[in-house]
């Protein structure tokens, strides 16, 4: 069940939640709506079945991995060192 609510704001007010909502590209009342859902903790959340849900996670995992660049990028203090003493040589 929802109710509808009338509010009424300052002008200032509502331009800085106009701007908020058109950074995220909603309406104001959208924003304000899920401002207050979130501070209440009713979060809504898509009624998604578990193979919609399974498939978008698959695609989300299939953007993780590595990448192997052909040298090592650890926490090696020589290569750390002969990695400023280049850019330090280049400087001058």
């Amino acid at each position: 069940m929802s109710q509808q609510l009338i509010l009424e704001i300052n002008d200032d007010i509502y331009l800085r939640l106009q701007h908020q909502a058109n950074v995220a590209r909603l309406s104001v009342s959208e924003l304000l709506s899920t401002q207050i859902n979130r501070q209440y903790g009713i979060l809504a959340r898509p009624n998604l079945n578990s193979e919609v849900e399974q498939a978008a996670r698959q695609r989300l995992l299939s953007y993780a991995g590595t990448i192997n660049l052909g040298y090592a990028t650890g926490i090696d203090n020589e290569s750390i060192d002969a990695d400023l003493a280049r850019a330090y040589a280049n400087d001058f």
